[in-house]
């Protein structure tokens, strides 16, 4: 069994993927442990909930690959996830994990999106950092704006709080344009806009689709343990599946 995480990033998925894959609601704690239980021989993460639910927990995602699940990660949640759990096998997709992987990028909120239920599609409501400097440095290649506008454009994007990162709020609270300039770089966006989150899941789901549904009999070269913050949250979920045992 193939399953994947995703929402926002890539809200078409269903329709994208192969047949053998199973798509998800955005990953949260508790859910890569469950897929591995269901049998899910390969995990592809791409969107995972945060801030107001616990997000996926690296633990869980080595009890997957010590299981001998092929997790994989790209875009977002999944690509931070990936570049933190490389090392102990987790396969990361796409430019956005290479460029957590490299250190290239740092900070969590590059990746992050608010956005509507997924009864409205997902719909964003924000614009990711990752897709803002992706779509600076396409405009830059068509000489569309200036090596100063750019710098200027991306420094206004990160001083701005990610859930008010939107290139309207980007644009207007750039000091350094005059309001025509302002006018002209805003229909270019509009021309240019790169999607790089949707492009990495978009290879994720290639990947995945590309690997046999089972899984691997090479054990990693580390041992999983259990803690007891693992133990809890196993009888957390026990009860979760139970209702009617709940206190």
């Amino acid at each position: 069994m193939k399953v994947v995480f995703a929402g926002p990033t890539i809200p078409d998925a269903a329709s994208l993927c192969e047949p053998d894959i199973i798509v998800r609601r955005p990953a949260i704690q508790g859910d890569i442990f469950r897929a591995v239980e269901e049998g899910a021989n390969v995990i592809g993460i791409v969107d995972g909930g945060f801030e107001y639910t616990a997000p996926v927990w690296h633990k869980e995602i080595l009890y997957a690959l010590s299981a001998g699940t092929r997790v994989l990660g790209a875009a977002s949640m999944g690509a931070l996830r990936a570049a933190e759990c490389h090392a102990f096998g987790m396969t990361g997709v796409g430019r956005i994990f290479k460029e957590y992987r490299e250190g290239i990028r740092i900070d969590d909120s590059d990746v992050a999106q608010i956005h509507g239920p997924a009864e409205l599609g997902w719909l964003p409501l924000s614009e990711p950092l990752v897709n803002i400097t992706a779509t600076l440095e396409l405009l830059l290649e068509r000489q569309l704006i200036s090596s100063a506008e750019a710098v200027h454009l991306e420094a206004v994007a990160r001083a701005l709080f990610f859930k008010d990162r939107t290139w309207r709020s980007i644009i207007t609270c750039a000091p350094s344009l005059e309001n025509e300039r302002k006018t002209s770089i805003a229909t270019a966006v509009r021309t240019c806009h790169v999607n790089r989150k949707r492009a990495d899941a978009i290879e994720l789901l290639a990947v995945m689709s590309r690997l046999d549904a089972q899984r691997s009999a090479t054990k990693p070269d580390w041992e999983f343990r259990r803690t007891t913050l693992w133990n809890d949250m196993l009888k957390h979920h026990s009860v979760a599946k139970n209702p009617g045992h709940l206190s």
